[in-house]
């Protein structure tokens, strides 16, 4: 997840961060960051398979602003997660 110059968050997956953060500076990456940047890496996490890196995007598309404010802070117990049309809170309760 990078956020903008504009103070919002865009949230993507990349086989090669290094070079996708490169071309979101550059104004080449996806067409949401092009008129925002620069962007700063503000979270990120490894995976090996393109399948669980997808849907963790998508789930994190789905967060509001405050959820992946959270995240970014590492507070895994204020994240919520939508499960069966419902929200659940992660972690401690």
């Amino acid at each position: 997840m990078v956020e903008c110059s504009d103070g919002t968050y865009y949230t993507g997956y990349t086989p090669c961060l290094k070079r996708r953060i490169g071309l979101h500076n550059k104004g080449k990456g996806a067409r949401y960051t092009r008129d925002r940047g620069p962007v700063k890496l503000v979270w990120h996490k490894r995976y090996r398979n393109f399948k669980p890196a997808f849907l963790e995007e998508k789930r994190i598309k789905t967060l509001t602003r405050r959820q992946k404010e959270a995240l970014v802070k590492g507070l895994k117990s204020r994240v919520i997660l939508k499960k069966g049309g419902r929200s659940v809170k992660r972690g401690r309760r």
